[in-house]
């Protein structure tokens, strides 16, 4: 028999795609059914990407490359931390990995030793729990409630620190709440992040141009936490490019060199036509997704009305991404049809059965009152979805 390993057999597997995989099921079953379960935009990528990955393939960039990128797309990655976020780092900052997700174990795997703490604000990013597990490290959950707009400030900061932690993880624009942080609550986080300077916090940044609110913050440009933030990004999300694979980080240099070190001996450097390609992301001009931004905005304004019109339903007012996350808790204890709801994760169930719409349960990030919902969907879709949704919750009593 064999035997799998330890670290395997307590990880949980990624709700997202476990969801994504039933409505592909039942998809082939026959069913009609919508899933607004996926983080993935439902637009192209834009022709003059795919140009120049053409360009590159035409040219022979079929060979291994640089283990942290190729030199001319760090050099353009850090123009654009300059461009859009007034952020300086120099190309010996910046490594370039086979999506964020990867940068984001990379940290992980270069920062944790067994028994560090991270401390992880929830709602949280699905993978972020089970990275850190991985690791060894000891995930420390600070609930942020919708009451709060899935925010955390500095006093919850503070509080959540022991001589035993030693990073901290967050996303804004978050997924799942599409919260976006403030430069005012920003500066208030780095407030407590500097009376701690063996503190490193990962600032997740890869919804950076899905963003309602204006300009997008950065906690890296707070010159008196620099040294202690490793902001990451990537491609997928703003230029709709989640099959091309790139995520990239600005680093203190020796985290960035950490880093390369560690993928070095995982996958080395990142598919070399994604990268040639991904260079004519960073140089374009970011008033090119204003479209794709502006759809996002209209389809958030549909799902939050339709929302509305549900009884005991309850939602923030996301300021970025393309994600709602109402709080769903009126109605645990209702039943209909064998199936009684005790939390989210029984609602989403109930309602892929009923209605045939996946969502996924706010288990999975941290938050078993609410579940959350991705308009990254056409408007005809959306709103037979929340019919849908609507007339199952109707049932419940």
């Amino acid at each position: 028999m064999i035997q799998l390993s330890d670290r395997l057999l307590t990880m949980e597997e990624s709700a997202t795609i476990a969801m994504s995989r039933k409505s592909r099921e039942l998809k082939s079953q026959g069913k009609d059914v919508i899933s607004l379960s996926l983080g993935e935009p439902d637009f192209n990528t834009p022709q003059f990407i795919k140009d120049a990955a053409t360009e590159a393939m035409n040219n022979n960039f079929t060979k291994y490359m640089p283990v942290p990128g190729y030199d001319d797309l760090r050099e353009s990655i850090s123009k654009k931390f300059k461009r859009d976020n007034n952020l300086n780092y120099g190309t010996d900052q910046i490594v370039v990995s086979t999506g964020a997700k990867q940068s984001i174990a990379n940290i992980v795997l270069t920062l944790i030793n067994p028994g560090d703490e991270v401390i992880i604000p929830a709602p949280f990013w699905v993978s972020y729990i089970e990275i850190v597990k991985v690791a060894g490290g000891i995930p420390v959950i600070v609930n942020a409630g919708i009451e709060k707009d899935f925010k955390i400030s500095g006093e919850d900061l503070t509080n959540a620190i022991t001589p035993k932690t030693k990073l901290m993880i967050f996303s804004t624009p978050c997924n799942p709440t599409g919260s976006v942080y403030s430069k005012k609550e920003l500066r208030e986080l780095a407030n407590s992040i500097k009376q701690h300077p063996s503190l490193i916090v990962m600032c997740d940044e890869i919804y950076e141009h899905i963003n309602f609110e204006g300009k997008h913050e950065s906690l890296a440009q707070f010159a008196d936490v620099y040294e202690q933030v490793v902001t990451v990004n990537g491609v997928s999300k703003a230029w709709a490019m989640t099959g091309w694979r790139l995520g990239y980080i600005g680093a203190p240099k020796s985290i960035a060199a950490a880093c390369t070190k560690v993928q070095g001996q995982f996958t080395s450097g990142t598919c070399s036509i994604t990268q040639k390609a991904a260079i004519a992301a960073m140089e374009a001009n970011p008033d090119v997704l204003k479209e794709m931004i502006s759809a996002f905005k209209q389809r958030r304004t549909l799902v939050l009305n339709a929302l509305s019109e549900i009884p005991g339903i309850k939602t923030n007012h996301p300021g970025g991404a393309f994600y709602v996350f109402p709080d769903c808790s009126a109605y645990f204890g209702k039943s209909h049809g064998g199936y009684t709801i005790r939390n989210a994760s029984d609602l989403c169930l109930y309602l892929l059965e009923e209605s045939l719409v996946a969502l996924v349960t706010g288990d999975a990030f941290g938050d078993p009152n609410c579940f959350r919902i991705s308009y990254a969907a056409s408007e005809e879709t959306l709103i037979e979805a929340m019919r849908r949704i609507k007339q199952a919750l109707s049932k419940l009593n």
